[in-house]
């Protein structure tokens, strides 16, 4: 019976996490080319200069609930917890949503012009690859925790945690660099 129980278990994982990853590949791959591909014709048509800020604000509102969330479980509130990090990542989907919607329709990226160029290319750089990154790894967490794969999901989350946090704070700051 443990042995049929723990193939279908890692069978289901083995699929949803085969899924996971392929989701994660189509939604990088779909950003990038909204970053570097043509633009639509009629640029324009869709008023988006209020989403930067609103991009902003979401990437806080995803630090606020992670930092939340931490707190949380250190109190062993599991489902505070599981709630508030299902909150973290509704916040982070309603960031990508609005994200490729400002790229779809703005004329280009804004150009740094700030003083501290090395500094803004570097929080950039590091930016833009983590949240390549935390999307599968955020998946699988959040995967891990949903099934109550709790020494899976605690070691993964140990990982996952302080790379969702630093892309939402740098988002805030690349935000703050171009804008304010």
């Amino acid at each position: 019976m443990t042995e049929t129980l723990t193939r279908d278990v890692e069978a289901r994982d083995g699929f949803w996490l085969r899924i996971i990853y392929i989701v994660s590949a189509l939604v990088c791959a779909a950003v990038a080319f909204l970053i570097l591909g043509p633009r639509p014709s009629g640029g324009g048509s869709l008023d988006v200069s209020a989403l930067p800020l609103v991009n902003a604000s979401l990437n806080g509102l995803t630090t606020l609930l992670l930092v939340a969330a931490l707190v949380l479980i250190k109190q062993r509130r599991i489902t505070a917890h599981r709630n508030v990090m299902l909150s973290a990542f509704g916040t982070s989907a309603a960031f990508l949503v609005t994200y490729v919607i400002y790229h779809w329709f703005k004329s280009g990226p804004k150009a740094y012009t700030g003083a501290f160029r090395g500094l803004y290319l570097g929080i950039l750089a590091s930016h833009i690859v983590l949240a390549a990154v935390i999307l599968p790894l955020a998946l699988v967490t959040l995967y891990r925790g949903w099934f109550d794969q709790r020494a899976k999901h605690r070691r993964l989350a140990k990982i996952t945690l302080p790379l969702w946090l630093y892309v939402s704070v740098t988002g805030v700051a690349i935000y703050a660099m171009l804008y304010l």
